[in-house]
């Protein structure tokens, strides 16, 4: 009986589910954030462009070739997200997270070895994005929505501040270690982080709660007596005209949102700072980054997720305008960059928030990852279009006002969203 996970769910006091979250799941906050900030969703993103000008010297490649490395990660998300979202409904998120965080650190590392060769360079990409996949919110986020229900919205922030934590840390570590051993120990240094930091928590404090953890496929449910967790099936959710929504209007939206953030320095180069004024002012995306996560979980429990997201993704319009102007001062410059880690900050929560309102746990992780995977993409390929179109006009302008007009127009869909719907474990798409 449904009664059955929900009683199991209640804080061991006897009082209601909602009451002691965060005493509860303090530690699942705590390995989710170290997780997703030392996973894939957080490290090629914030350290492509500390790498792209160190080969470009020692390799003669070209911008565009070297933010490729991105898009072939994506492309291997595409596939690799589904099945990585298949498995943690199937046999749980813990395996799946501790697997996956062994094995991507030892593919950075693998970075250190590059040779002069574009096809070792993407392979290599190709081969971090299919083992780390894992990493990404797809997986922990699952565990926390299990956790966490009156305060979800604020505890997926909490979860999600690994990647800015990672944006504001990553790129002075990065400045000091390649300026003392060069780049390849810089990627020596981010390979570590996965396996050194985030890998020991994960173990030790990574859990499925365990109201739910037996009931995560239908053998499962079968053996146990209970009820499916309420929500879609993942076939239902595909069925359904706000699955469709969602997915159609995040490709546009995350190309937007990420194509400036992996080109912020060669952009700011081009608008007249120098490298030392920019060195202080890009890490402010992850300190905004997590401002936004923090604010805009907040918001997302208080208030209609579809409008917090309208608002939230459509401000960093204004700093695609500033960006794409004439020289810039550095307060202009640290302004646009806020507006964008602000947004960058909710929009894998907003995502996240939504799959769980609209469609439910039942098959939280295979749903989200294909939201994901629609993210992703547009994400993914952005810096490879930004960098194409910074190498065949000599300017970054064209990218960033196209990006101005998409992100007010695009994120006004999820008005369309209407109210959240009453789940249950038979649910259907109608």
């Amino acid at each position: 009986m449904q009664a059955k996970i929900d009683g199991d769910m209640a804080d061991v006091s006897g009082t209601s589910p909602h009451a002691g979250e965060f005493r509860r799941g303090w530690p699942i906050l705590l390995a989710s954030l170290l997780g997703i900030g030392c996973g894939l969703a957080a490290m090629p993103f914030y350290t492509a462009g500390v790498f792209a000008p160190h080969l470009v010297r020692e390799f003669g490649w070209s911008l565009g070739q070297i933010m490729a490395g991105l898009t072939i990660t994506t492309v291997t998300v595409i596939v690799a997200a589904p099945v990585t979202g298949a498995l943690c409904d199937r046999y749980g998120t813990r395996p799946i997270a501790i697997a996956s965080l062994a094995f991507f650190g030892l593919a950075y590392l693998s970075l250190a070895a590059l040779g002069n060769s574009l096809i070792q360079f993407y392979a290599t990409w190709a081969i971090a994005a299919a083992l780390g996949a894992g990493t990404l919110p797809i997986t922990f986020t699952r565990t926390v929505n299990q956790w966490f229900d009156r305060h979800r919205g604020l505890a997926l922030g909490i979860a999600m501040t690994g990647t800015g934590l990672f944006g504001i840390v990553c790129k002075p570590l990065l400045a000091w270690v390649i300026g003392l051993h060069g780049w390849r120990a810089g990627y020596v240094a981010l390979g570590l982080l996965p396996l050194l930091v985030a890998l020991p928590m994960v173990v030790l404090l990574f859990r499925e709660h365990k109201g739910v953890s037996a009931v995560r496929n239908t053998a499962a449910v079968e053996k146990a007596g209970v009820e499916p967790l309420p929500g879609l099936t993942r076939n239902q959710a595909l069925r359904h005209w706000r699955f469709w929504l969602i997915a159609i209007i995040l490709f546009p939206i995350s190309f937007a949102l990420a194509g400036a953030v992996p080109n912020l320095e060669p952009i700011l180069l081009d608008r007249g700072l120098d490298a030392p004024t920019i060195l202080t002012i890009t890490p402010l995306i992850g300190l905004a980054s997590i401002a936004g996560r923090l604010i805009g979980g907040l918001l997302l429990d208080r208030f209609w997720a579809p409008a917090v997201a309208f608002i939230l993704l459509g401000m960093p319009a204004i700093s695609c305008v500033i960006l794409a102007g004439g020289t810039l001062d550095p307060a202009m410059a640290r302004f646009a960059i806020l507006l964008i880690g602000f947004a960058l900050g909710i929009e894998y929560d907003v995502v996240a928030y939504l799959t769980s309102r609209f469609f439910g746990m039942r098959a939280y992780s295979a749903i989200y990852s294909i939201f994901y995977v629609c993210f992703a993409t547009g994400a993914g390929f952005a810096p490879l279009v930004f960098g194409v179109i910074r190498d065949r006009t000599q300017d970054f302008a064209p990218a960033l006002l196209a990006s101005a007009v998409i992100l007010p127009l695009c994120s006004a869909a999820f008005l369309f969203l209407g109210r959240y719907p009453q789940l249950t474990a038979s649910d259907k798409a109608n």
